[in-house]
């Protein structure tokens, strides 16, 4: 009978055993593959890569913005300098119709007055186009908003009326740019 104690035997039977667990941990391995954490020079690569990715859609997003912000300068810039160009083509056929009132040789008084009053129509109509109105406040209450008050004299008037258009003031899209200039009525001294 063998002993159980001797060194030989144990021996044997742990290499039986130890044996026997590499052949089921091979045995698994080939079943179930385990998962092996890549090495630092990988994950390096890979952040690397991922990292120039970001930045080349970096510089492209800027790009872009800068692109955007140049076009948006150009277009400010054109709208400022070409606004009023449509107005500019209407007033063309009022320099016209001036330019041939003038042309006529021999011209009454009558025929100046007719074409006076049809260039005036036409300039009418392009303000009416783009427009812009006309302030006539004669007999109106004073509105310093509108009005710009030149002198004022003694009226039966209320206070504070307007007696006299010096000049039409003329407003663009609700903005005033010209006040009208009038004379406004004030209460008689007694």
């Amino acid at each position: 009978m063998k002993n159980s104690d001797d060194p030989k035997s144990n021996k044997s039977k742990m290499t039986k055993n130890e044996t026997s667990t590499e052949e089921t941990t091979e045995h698994s391995n080939k079943e179930s593959p385990v998962e092996v954490m890549p090495g630092l020079e990988e994950l390096l690569k890979k952040s690397e890569l991922v990292a120039t990715e970001h930045h080349d859609a970096w510089l492209r997003a800027k790009a872009d913005s800068e692109n955007i912000r140049k076009r948006a300068q150009t277009d400010i810039a054109n709208a400022h300098k070409y606004a009023i160009e449509n107005f500019s083509t209407e007033l063309l056929t009022v320099m016209d119709s001036l330019e041939a009132a003038l042309a006529v040789e021999n011209a009454t008084v009558e025929n100046f007055k007719n074409g006076m009053e049809l260039t005036l129509k036409q300039l009418t109509s392009a303000f009416e186009k783009f427009n812009i109105k006309v302030i006539n406040p004669d007999g109106e209450k004073f509105d310093p908003h509108q009005h710009q008050a030149m002198s004022t004299v003694d009226s039966d008037l209320s206070p504070n009326t307007v007696v006299h258009v010096m000049q039409k003031g003329y407003v663009l899209n609700d903005r005033i740019i010209r006040p009208a200039l009038v004379t406004v009525s004030k209460t008689k001294d007694t």
